[in-house]
């Protein structure tokens, strides 16, 4: 596909359907770049192997959404495409160093930051030249989410983990445990949690004995609440039904 058009109208297209349910956020684009031909679950969700039609397809997508009033989100940071284990099932492990990973995995994602995109997912990733802690997959790991996301490449926007039940997390940390430690990573969003009730308790109790700051809770509170201004939920509408 030359005509990279296409992809803003279909990101646009995906939009209006959105905003016509009620959808204010879509998990996209997938800007992995597609570098292992093992790879089980990235391959034909990366829009190529080349790092510079990735980013600008992406950039594409992004735009067509946010320009049409639906929050997008790259992922999966830092990079899913050089796995051949399927982070649903097991933790894969990639064994680049961070230089490496700047010369390939994370130029789709700064040139999307750059471009203004929104939010950011995290995968569940065994980044072992960033955190080599055995079991400490990107989305738990606060020189991944915090020290290298936020600070060295600056990203302000919503930090939302991959899901919280799959088997690249979840085989290995409890659930609670798993919510408390993406949260002090730095991530703001925590999907797909498998315990919310012990979610919540674990967080108030690492806040009561100052392993997490108050400060902490209140940046991801108004970074979600910013993100809901945006989105115009602060007025109540009502999604019109015909011919829905």
């Amino acid at each position: 596909m030359q005509d990279i058009t296409i992809v803003y109208k279909m990101a646009a297209a995906i939009a209006d359907q959105c905003r016509r349910m009620g959808v204010h956020i879509d998990f996209a684009p997938v800007i992995d770049i597609n570098n292992n031909p093992n790879n089980p679950v990235i391959n034909f969700r990366s829009f190529g192997e080349n790092k510079y039609k990735v980013a600008n397809y992406g950039i594409q997508y992004m735009r067509g959404l946010q320009d049409n009033g639906v929050i997008a989100c790259a992922k999966h940071f830092p990079g899913h495409g050089d796995t051949d284990v399927d982070s649903h099932k097991d933790l894969p492990s990639i064994n680049k160093s961070i230089n490496q990973l700047e010369q390939l995995e994370l130029y789709p994602f700064q040139r999307l930051i750059d471009n203004g995109i929104q939010s950011m997912m995290i995968a569940h990733l065994q980044m072992n030249g960033i955190d080599n802690r055995a079991n400490s997959p990107a989305t738990l790991s606060e020189k991944i989410v915090t020290d290298l996301l936020k600070n060295k490449i600056h990203f302000d926007g919503l930090i939302i983990t991959d899901a919280l039940n799959m088997q690249g997390v979840a085989k290995y940390y409890e659930p609670g445990e798993i919510d408390l430690k993406a949260f002090a990573a730095g991530n703001d969003v925590l999907l797909f949690s498998q315990d919310v009730s012990s979610g919540i308790l674990k967080i108030k109790e690492a806040l009561k004995r100052n392993a997490i700051s108050e400060r902490r809770i209140e940046e991801s509170v108004k970074k979600v609440l910013t993100a809901k201004y945006n989105a115009g939920l602060h007025k109540l509408y009502k999604i019109d039904q015909a011919n829905i």
